[in-house]
């Protein structure tokens, strides 16, 4: 017989108290869990643990919830019992409403202690001087390619990466009324401006583009100047009053970001393997015929799959680049292992980024 409206309400209700029992009775756990790691100095947050937990949620999920709902709901839930042992301070470049924000939100959840920072670098001097315990910062979009400054400031830093998170990202042309007339200024981050140019050369050939330390800075700009707009998401909008004027002006239907979470060694060592792993590298080889392609001949003598392969000027004056390489498998594999040796014998600088669970 089918259940009336009321009677349906009713038993969701009755459900409900009966996940938050056993909501409860999961944070008790994990509260023991953490008496247990502060005993023994292991670090609260282990992303390759969360990332097994819930991959395995998946795989038993029979439905009617889709898998990357799971994700999303326990993501959370295991947020909010690590933030009864101390939440994670994670610094992402700020303010409020920026991509970067949400990178953090996706991979840590929502109980977490937000550092937002002025710029990239400095969200790399929060979390080397402890003012955070994590940084979230872009790494490469599928359009305009690598985030040069994260790349040149993983070469010096004392910080490794221990996670990463991928999203499509979606620019919405924001400003103080819901249309295109009159827009004289659109500001961005130079990615995102870069990301739609061909929107912006079509519907506002007119309009001066300004560079903004953050898609989120510059929402916060066009709030000054009803002239002014800014390419941001939906959530700086709500945050500072504004319009969406055009909804999804980038250029590339499919833009997507990658983010790195990185942190100092002593707040998290290098995760365990998952079976679905990344090892990142920065290297360079002697400047000479062939160098190039002996870098590569380890990895398809002992069958590792590079899957990221970029080079960057040394600003040695000379030539020379180094070399950013993502590498598939964990160094806890004989074969990756073995990989690894044979190539740090042909570098003349050789340093492992960190190695981490690959984003889903």
């Amino acid at each position: 017989m089918t259940k009336t409206l009321p009677e349906l309400r009713t038993l969701i209700d009755a459900l409900d108290l009966e996940l938050l029992a056993l909501l409860n009775r999961r944070a008790a756990l994990a509260h023991e869990v953490g008496e247990i790691k502060r005993a023994d100095g292991s670090p609260v947050f282990r992303p390759e643990r969360e990332a097994q937990v819930i991959s395995a949620l998946q795989a038993s999920n029979s439905g009617p919830l889709k898998s990357s709902s799971v994700a999303f709901v326990w993501r959370e839930i295991m947020s909010a019992c690590r933030a009864l042992e101390a939440a994670q301070r994670v610094a992402y470049l700020g303010p409020a409403g920026t991509f970067s924000e949400q990178a953090a939100l996706q991979f840590f959840g929502a109980s977490i202690e937000r550092v937002p920072c002025v710029s990239i670098d400095e969200v790399f001097r929060a979390t080397a001087a402890g003012s955070a315990e994590f940084g979230v910062v872009p790494v490469e979009n599928s359009s305009e390619g690598v985030v040069s400054r994260s790349l040149d400031l993983l070469l010096n830093s004392p910080l490794h990466i221990v996670g990463e998170t991928s999203f499509l990202v979606r620019h919405n042309l924001l400003r103080l009324k819901p249309s295109l007339d009159g827009v004289e200024v659109v500001y961005g981050h130079p990615q995102a401006l870069a990301q739609c140019q061909d929107w912006l050369t079509t519907h506002l050939p007119n309009a001066e583009r300004r560079a903004a330390a953050s898609n989120a800075e510059g929402a916060r700009l066009a709030t000054g100047n009803p002239a002014w707009a800014a390419i941001a998401s939906e959530r700086a909008g709500s945050e500072f009053g504004l319009h969406v004027a055009s909804h999804a002006i980038q250029d590339d239907a499919f833009n997507r970001t990658r983010f790195a979470v990185v942190c100092l060694p002593q707040t998290l060592p290098a995760p365990e393997a998952t079976g679905h792993d990344c090892v990142s590298l920065i290297v360079s080889v002697p400047n000479k015929p062939g160098a190039v392609h002996d870098l590569l001949m380890p990895l398809k003598l002992h069958g590792v799959s590079m899957t990221r392969f970029e080079s960057r000027p040394a600003r040695s004056g000379q030539w020379e680049y180094y070399f950013y390489i993502d590498l598939q498998g964990h160094p806890s594999q004989p074969h990756v292992a073995a990989a690894l040796q044979d190539l740090q014998r042909l570098c003349a600088f050789y340093k492992v980024l960190g190695t981490y669970p690959v984003a889903p």
